[in-house]
């Protein structure tokens, strides 16, 4: 299977979504497809092996609208798109600026007819209907043609959009008004007023238009954070190549480039230093305000700023596979997905404009039985038919995904779908991980004792057994045995069938001797006499250290006291979570000794220790049970299956690749108030959708029986088409504009 993400282009309304969607979805070979009508973009997974981008695009070509593949190069893609968006804002204003001047004209042309006074210094000619009918005819059918051309395919396709609804209301008031132009004797002879309504239509278009324009400007801001991602990075690099240093472009850089960076300079594509060291501003894509210092060995990030030192590097990730390029790849993923929500919206504008259409109808025929006013019963029904209009519908929710997805990557958060954001404002429980989560994920080997004592010969030759075997693991535990053992001097040796034991420990030979080294339980599963160092065990266990057992040939060696320190921010984003009214569990595979020791000093009350790997997901489930929902927050490859678990999956960004992939959530950063930001974050955006949708839906539920005339009989009012018009379109605004109030969105300090 492949995913693909298509730009569509032609949409004007929510219901052309759905039949588009619906278009793609009769491919062969298409299992899944989501089309947001807010971002105008379609994800479409299929099976290359029966259908190719190609048929999916007829496809969509096929129902009256055309989509292209967005491409890898992030930056070049969004400037083509940017300057589209452009050429067509230009189009729809020029065509707002002539239509604004023809129904000014317009307006005041008929305001004898609306007032029924005679207007001194309005010219009799303005209200000729002959001379309404030249000006309206261009306002209809060159600036307002794409309603009229939209609402053909659409019943072309069996269906009703809102461009149907906006062509039946305009039409009907230009066809109506046509006639007592042509002949008037008619209406004379009848005794009904010879009036014409062609500012209805005209005002209507123009207020429609000027709507979509302003609301096109808004969606343009909401992508405002991808802008400020892709402007992060450096345009050129300074490559050594043939012993010589040129600057060439960041597109030219190939990997396993050696590239110098200055200080104050930006770093172009991703690696690992070589040479020299610095500290770095990585807060661009980290969130984290002070500078890392990094050496050789370490790795840097493309877009970040060399702050002090000058150094060189040798490029690992370059084009779409630098970090930046993946940030904004799920950012844009993240745009594009739809919310559970967001079905809601999709489901009433499904069967909201035939329903409407039949009231209109039916509005009609109501008040020309009760009154025998056929003026009435047009008026009434343009009205229902213009104020109903579901465009505020269609964007309330994918607005406000695009601009809370936007401030999530902007504070180091990378929310992979909405329907993640949406899951993390009803979270309950919060499980942390222990290593690399609430501590610092760098351990270190604090006490080294052996059966015969810490100064006998034999120490210096276990610690090489020892670090010989961990080298091969990716443990940090591991990592941090290594490390001693190079701080002592001791040689590492080449070993045989290694394996690793996932929750338990690793083995290995080393010269014939099979080296174990793991958990006390695991020794206990061989037989191995653990007694000989049990005092010590437990007095490491009681100073929160975790103990690893060393045997050589099923005999028990040493034991090794370690370390890990708790992250600085740890304590603080936990009782802040407690105190927004989270359960805070802590999850690990250490014993439950030390486990305590590190949960009280952050101020966890509920932990779940000695928890192998492959039951860590049996527990979040164990958790879901409850009734809860639970977000799982870990990094390593063994809290993967957790993370899938959860009804959230938060991964720390410095954690492995497997478990970022596993998660719905990434905290680029690893501090622990990334998931305070990111709740918090999806309660302010899910407030902000339920806001656009109540204005969305009261709007309609109170527009559409004032437009009916249901006030007349008490008050002797009608809403004019031409307010409704204006009510329509601006709806649509103040969606848009209060999604965009998310921009100042901040994260709270309780």
């Amino acid at each position: 299977m492949e995913n693909a993400n298509l730009k569509l282009r032609g949409m004007s309304c929510a219901s052309c979504a759905n039949t588009i969607e619906d278009a793609i979805r009769s491919v062969p070979g298409v299992s899944e497809c989501s089309v947001n009508f807010g971002v105008e973009q379609a994800t479409v997974t299929y099976e290359p092996s029966r259908t190719n981008l190609k048929e999916i695009q007829d496809a969509v070509d096929a129902v009256g609208y055309s989509a292209q593949p967005i491409q890898d190069d992030f930056a070049a893609d969004d400037d083509a798109e940017r300057r589209e968006r452009q050429a067509e804002n230009r189009e729809l204003a020029t065509k707002v600026w002539v239509g604004g001047i023809i129904s000014t004209t317009l307006v005041i042309g008929s305001l004898p007819m609306m007032t029924g006074l005679p207007i001194p210094f309005i010219p009799i000619w303005l209200h000729n209907p002959w001379l309404q009918l030249v000006l309206t005819t261009p306002v209809l059918f060159w600036c307002g043609a794409s309603f009229f051309i939209n609402a053909w395919k659409a019943l072309k396709r069996h269906t009703a959009t809102m461009d149907t609804l906006v062509a039946i209301g305009t039409g009907a008031a230009y066809l109506y008004s046509l006639f007592p132009t042509v002949l008037p004797e008619f209406f004379t002879a009848q005794r009904l007023p010879a009036d014409v309504y062609y500012e209805v239509a005209a005002v209507v278009v123009t207020l429609i238009l000027l709507g979509r324009l302003l609301e096109n400007r808004a969606k343009g801001q909401t992508s405002e954070a991808i802008r400020k991602l892709m402007g992060l990075q450096a345009k050129t690099a300074r490559v050594i190549r043939n012993g010589r240093e040129v600057d060439i472009s960041i597109a030219e850089v190939v990997l396993g480039d050696v590239i110098l960076v200055r200080p104050g300079e930006k770093i172009p594509v991703d690696g690992e230093i070589i040479e020299g060291s610095s500290t770095i501003d990585e807060a661009m894509v980290t969130g984290e305000s002070v500078s890392v210092k990094k050496k050789p060995g370490d790795q840097v990030i493309g877009a970040t700023i060399n702050k002090t030192g000058s150094f060189k590097f040798r490029a690992m990730r370059v084009g779409k596979d630098t970090f930046l390029a993946q940030i904004v790849k799920l950012v844009q993923q993240a745009q594009a997905s739809k919310a559970p929500i967001q079905r809601l919206a999709d489901q009433v504008t499904g069967w909201f404009v035939p329903a409407v259409i039949a009231i209109a109808i039916a509005t009609f025929i109501l008040w020309y039985n009760i009154m025998g006013n056929v003026t009435m019963a047009l008026i009434t029904t343009v009205g229902v038919l213009i104020i109903a209009c579901p465009c505020a519908l269609g964007l309330a929710t994918p607005t406000s995904i695009m601009v809370g997805t936007g401030k999530g990557a902007e504070h180091g958060i990378l929310i992979k779908g909405a329907d993640s954001l949406e899951l993390a404002q009803k979270l309950q429980t919060v499980v942390l991980d222990k290593t690399g989560t609430i501590t610092q994920g760098k351990p270190t080997v604090t006490d080294f004792i052996t059966v015969n004592g810490t100064a006998n010969s034999n120490e210096l030759k276990l610690l090489q057994l020892a670090a010989s075997v961990e080298r091969n693991s990716e443990h940090p535990l591991a990592e941090a045995v290594v490390q001693y053992a190079q701080s002592q001097q001791v040689g590492l040796t080449d070993i045989r069938e290694f394996e690793a034991i996932a929750g338990s420990g690793v083995q290995g030979y080393v010269s014939n001797q099979l080296v174990q080294i793991g958990t006390h339980r695991w020794m206990k599963e061989f037989g191995i006499d653990t007694s000989a160092l049990q005092q010590d065990w437990e007095r490491l266990e009681y100073l929160g250290k975790t103990v690893i057992w060393l045997a050589v040939d099923g005999k028990l060696q040493a034991i090794m006291g370690i370390s890990d320190a708790v992250k600085p921010s740890s304590a603080n984003a936990i009782r802040i979570l407690q105190k927004m009214g989270l359960e805070v569990v802590m999850l690990t595979g250490d014993n439950r000794r030390t486990a305590e020791v590190i949960a009280r000093e952050v101020g966890i009350k509920r932990v779940i220790a000695e928890v192998r790997p492959e039951q860590k997901a049996a527990q979040v489930e164990n958790i879901q049970a409850e009734g809860k929902i639970v977000a799982m927050v870990g990094d390593g490859i063994n809290d993967a299956p957790a993370l899938a678990q959860a009804d959230v999956g938060m991964a720390i960004g410095t954690g492995t690749d497997v478990a970022i992939a596993a998660s719905d959530i990434t905290l680029i950063s690893g501090d622990l108030h990334g998931i305070v930001t990111a709740i918090q974050l999806s309660r302010a955006t899910m407030r902000n959708i339920k806001q656009n949708l109540f204005f969305a839906f009261i709007y309609n539920v109170a527009g559409i029986p004032i437009a009916a005339g249901i006030l007349f009989p008490i008050f002797g009012w009608l809403l004019s088409p031409i307010i409704a018009g204006a009510a329509m379109a601006f709806s649509s605004v103040s969606v848009v504009t209060n999604a965009l109030r998310l921009r100042n969105f901040q994260p709270k300090t309780l």
